[in-house]
């Protein structure tokens, strides 16, 4: 993690023998932390650090330069536990703050707003040591390039790494710059898409066998993935869902559905106010830890959304109801969303905690009930069964309520009641602790996001609700989000300066605008989904390898070029906008979208076939290509009804197109006829006969 990883290298290798010590008077350096001019939660929580930090912009590299001194890079966010703990030991600390002023241009920054500047370091980090996470820190050259970093340190650590990194950047600036120049043309290399010269062709073979490589990660004892944590990763399990679905794979559905379930009813899941934290400690999704993000929860609608539709499961349904509720409760603000609540908060002692809002005392449990409901309570929220957090009890459940209820033989709508009764009570006690802090970034993609999900909650359950919120939400983003010349913002913020967007908020945003056309029928979304593909050909696209650089090519570029292309916590920004040229290819009969999409991902199957598992999203367009996928188009004065009907059942290989009157978009044109409701289902550009029937449409799809 320190600088032995370095060595490991061969590339830079010095031998220490003695560590310099370093005495630095406090008053020698006038303090210029700049962070208190900034708006993210994360930097203000750093503006009255003793260290000077600068916020990120490139002309702080050129004070690096001028002054001749090395970088010190700081990248976390204001949910991030381990990051509040290193400020309040670190960065807090008087004689570290001195050294690093002297030593090096310290540049804070808030990984949200600045995803790029992250995703470049993050994975210097990873590739020097192995590991990433955050905090995370890395030292650079006035340059930009890399030459050291890690994750957490405490104080003892951090300062015996800095005076060593100081002393061999003193001592041997030539072997420093040798191994940043080395790094960094590795880290370049690793961007780089070749050319795939094998003929261009998408078979269920090819991803039959792709899923079957990934059921080897499979977790078939707890759902999920094979690893120590869980996260939820939705688009990962949206993708099983639907090629389970599609295949006719009983063993995969029943495995999404397992998993599905321990998110629900494990300790992921918030069971008193809704919302869901980033990922569980340990692998079978009991022990969070408790940051809720808007991507997460955004994302985790839609997939239940979906299952739901699939199995009429009432958890799900009842999962998405309090999902929206709590975004709606915790992070609305005028049709838009704030980004999410800190893991942190006060406990009874005043301190910060992680959790502290969320856990309970055993004892103040026993308290809370009478001595038979306090037995019922602790088996159904798993409190002697489930290991606690610090001592403390986080709300998990191990059983549904249909199989609790058997269990103990009791009444199910007089045990609803008595729950209800629970949580009634349980929530009087957490209003008198004090909340967690909220980020009040606002952020384009993240609630591109939570727009889709908007649009997905009213495919499914046709709630007009939903429908209302993701109009005011789409329109909030074209007013806030959206230049006239149709660049997009990545930080919406009204008062302060907002920060140009990077490929991932130009991909969800036409994303989501295109399924919004789909519950409208207003084209004016489609054509705005249109112009955004438009802008971010023409500004992202890297035409020498077919691929989207994640920043524009008016931005600053770092030490090199950014794509991203792997679909983990949220889908990569490449394998959105593969998406999106795939679907307005067919609305607008675009040869040139659909080919570029095709050449995109045929790019990408080797990486694809290595590691099908972090490829999901691609995956779900491959099925596009290597199965029947339909257009339907629906033309006359019923179109919206008989759309609601179309979008009652899971179909997830048909693009939907609508008008209660003529319309010029290719796939309507010359389709309406005045008192008729005509359904046109079409694949390869083959049309069957026009049906007035929904089932019938369904019948020619299925």
């Amino acid at each position: 993690m320190l600088l032995f990883s370095i060595r490991k290298k061969n590339i830079f290798f010095i031998v220490l023998s003695i560590i310099l010590v370093l005495s630095c008077k406090n008053d020698n350096h006038k303090f210029t932390n700049q962070l208190i001019n900034e708006s993210s939660p994360y930097l203000l929580q750093h503006a009255h650090n003793p260290v000077n930090w600068y916020p990120w912009n490139v002309k702080y590299l050129e004070k690096a330069k001028k002054e001749k001194k090395l970088v010190l890079l700081s990248i976390g966010y204001a949910s991030c536990h381990w990051c509040h703990v290193m400020e309040k030991e670190t960065f807090e600390n008087e004689e570290i703050a001195n050294f690093m002023n002297q030593h090096f241009i310290n540049i804070k920054v808030d990984r949200e707003e600045h995803p790029n500047v992250d995703k470049t370091y993050l994975t210097a980090v990873q590739v020097m040591t192995g590991n990433g996470g955050w905090p995370l820190n890395c030292v650079l050259l006035p340059n930009g390039q890399p030459v050291w970093g890690g994750t957490y340190f405490n104080k003892e650590e951090w300062l015996t790494s800095l005076k060593n990194i100081h002393e061999i950047y003193t001592e041997n600036p030539k072997n420093t710059d040798d191994f940043a120049k080395q790094l960094t043309k590795d880290l370049i290399s690793l961007q780089n898409i070749s050319t795939n010269n094998d003929s261009l062709k998408f078979t269920p073979k090819k991803i039959n066998d792709l899923v079957l490589n990934w059921n080897q990660k499979l977790d078939t004892v707890n759902g999920g993935f094979l690893s120590e944590k869980q996260f939820p990763r939705p688009n990962s399990y949206q993708f099983l869902l639907r090629y389970a679905y599609q295949t006719k794979n009983k063993k995969l559905l029943h495995f999404v559905f397992k998993t599905l379930n321990k998110i629900a009813l494990g300790g992921l899941n918030d069971h008193l106010e809704g919302g869901f934290a980033r990922y569980t400690v340990d692998n079978k999704w009991q022990i969070p830890h408790f940051e809720k993000m808007l991507y997460d929860n955004a994302q985790l609608v839609s997939l239940f959304s979906y299952a739901y539709q699939i199995s009429k499961n009432k958890l799900y349904k009842e999962t998405v109801i309090n999902t929206l509720n709590f975004i709606e409760n915790e992070f609305y603000n005028n049709g838009l969303y704030f980004s999410s609540l800190n893991a942190d908060s006060f406990n009874k002692t005043n301190e910060l905690e992680e959790g502290a809002y969320y856990t309970w005392d055993r004892k103040d449990l026993e308290s809370l009930f009478k001595e038979k409901d306090y037995s019922l309570f602790n088996d159904y929220f798993g409190i002697d069964s489930v290991k606690t957090v610090e001592g403390k009890h986080a709300l998990v459940k191990l059983y549904n309520d249909s199989v609790f209820v058997k269990k103990h033989q009791l009444n199910l709508d007089s045990f609803k009641k008595k729950v209800n009764s629970w949580k009634s009570i349980l929530l009087n006690e957490r209003k008198k602790r004090k909340k967690p802090e909220l980020d009040n970034k606002i952020l384009t993609s993240w609630n591109a996001l939570l727009l889709q999900a908007f649009t997905d909650a009213y495919k499914v359950f046709g709630n007009e609700k939903f429908k209302t919120k993701a109009i005011e939400s789409a329109i909030a983003l074209k007013n806030n989000a959206i230049s006239e010349n149709w660049e997009v913002y990545r930080s919406i913020n009204v008062k302060k300066k907002k920060i140009k967007g990077y490929l991932e908020d130009y991909a969800q945003l036409i994303h989501s605008y295109i399924s919004l056309y789909q519950i409208t029928l207003d084209e004016k979304w489609l054509t705005y989904s249109n112009k955004l593909s438009e802008f971010t050909l023409d500004n992202f696209l890297r035409k020498d390898q077919n691929v989207f650089n994640y920043t524009s090519k008016n931005d600053v570029s770092l030490i090199s070029k950014n794509i991203d292309i792997e679909d983990i916590v949220i889908p990569s920004s490449n394998s959105v906008m593969n998406k999106n040229l795939f679907y307005l290819g067919h609305y607008y009969s675009n040869n040139s979208y659909l080919n570029l999409s095709k050449k995109i991902l045929h790019n990408l199957m080797p990486k694809i076939e290595k590691h099908p598992h972090i490829y999901s999203n691609w995956l779900d367009n491959y099925l596009n290509y290597s199965s029947p996928f339909y257009e339907v188009a629906i033309c006359g004065e019923n179109a919206f009804l008989r759309s609601r009907e179309l979008q009652n059942n899971y179909i997830p290989n048909y693009l939907l197109s609508g008008s209660t009157k003529k319309s010029n978009l290719p796939l309507l044109e010359n389709r309406f006829i005045n008192k008729k409701t005509f359904i046109y289902v079409c694949v390869n550009k083959a049309c069957k006969l026009p049906t007035e029937d929904v089932n019938k449409a369904i019948s020619l799809i299925k």
